[in-house]
């Protein structure tokens, strides 16, 4: 499974990611949450200031800069704490929304308890959610399946030598040109798409050669047992283009794109075009 994701708490999206195996919140999109300043930077600048001279110095050694989803779509640094830390910091926020807040993140905080004791947990949950969104049955499938294989593949990466998100995107952006033609923020662009996720919004023929060359890659990898980021890349353009070929192929017979700027679920949209 992904290790960055959006919890929603009343409408307010809120950025969290897996760290030493418990989640991390945004604490920019709690403050934003609680408070709705439209300079929630400056307010936790403030409160931080607050909580040092108070003497809670914990709070701010407990405070990692940790990567998650920017606005511009791109993975970048922002201040980020555990459940514990998030307690803490709430109680220097005057809001209302407080108290359900807190109920709201010992869930979602326990979930996390739950997942790793039990894997199927976080795949159920995953499931749900999407059909929660109007996904069909068939498409949950593909998209599962997808998020699989891209486990598969970014475990081979970490084992052969790439560095965390900085070569995963390199590696990945290989992929999505070779596969597709443009990249995967040039793709979002396409769709029109901001902090969404862009394999949320494709189709089945899109996340079926998005698996092709992410599956072929893996293989490749494996087959001649690649090291190193210059090697993994050149597998990476190799896989991508396995997929890209069988993609210029079907376009070619069918007499379209299949690289398209349509959203999966945009309100309106027939799906079941898509789907055929």
């Amino acid at each position: 499974m992904d290790t960055t994701k959006l919890a929603i708490f009343k409408g307010k999206k809120i950025r969290r990611v897996i760290h030493n195996n418990e989640w991390w919140f945004s604490i920019i999109d709690i403050i934003e949450a609680l408070t709705e300043s439209n300079r929630p930077r400056k307010y936790w600048n403030d409160i931080k200031r607050k909580l040092t001279d108070e003497g809670y110095n914990e709070v701010s050694d407990n405070i990692g800069q940790l990567k998650m989803i920017a606005t511009d779509g791109k993975l970048r640094e922002t201040d980020a704490a555990n459940t514990k830390t998030i307690f803490r910091i709430i109680q220097s926020i005057p809001s209302p929304k407080a108290e359900p807040f807190k109920r709201w993140l010992a869930k979602v905080g326990y979930e996390r308890v739950q997942e790793i004791e039990d894997p199927e947990l976080a795949t159920k949950r995953t499931r749900m959610l999407y059909k929660l969104k109007g996904y069909s049955d068939d498409w949950i499938e593909k998209r599962m399946r997808g998020i699989a294989i891209r486990e598969e593949l970014t475990d081979e990466w970490k084992n052969r030598g790439a560095q965390e998100q900085k070569d995963y995107e390199i590696l990945t952006s290989e992929i999505s040109k070779a596969t597709f033609g443009v990249t995967p923020s040039d793709y979002k662009n396409l769709k029109g798409l901001k902090r969404e996720n862009l394999r949320d919004h494709m189709d089945d023929f899109e996340l079926i050669f998005t698996m092709l060359g992410e599956r072929s890659t893996t293989e490749i990898h494996r087959t001649e047992n690649s090291k190193g980021i210059k090697k993994l890349k050149s597998d990476t353009q190799a896989g991508g283009t396995i997929a890209g070929n069988a993609r210029k192929q079907l376009e070619k017979r069918l007499g379209r794109s299949i690289v398209n700027p349509n959203n999966y679920l945009d309100k309106g949209q027939d799906n079941s075009k898509l789907l055929k």
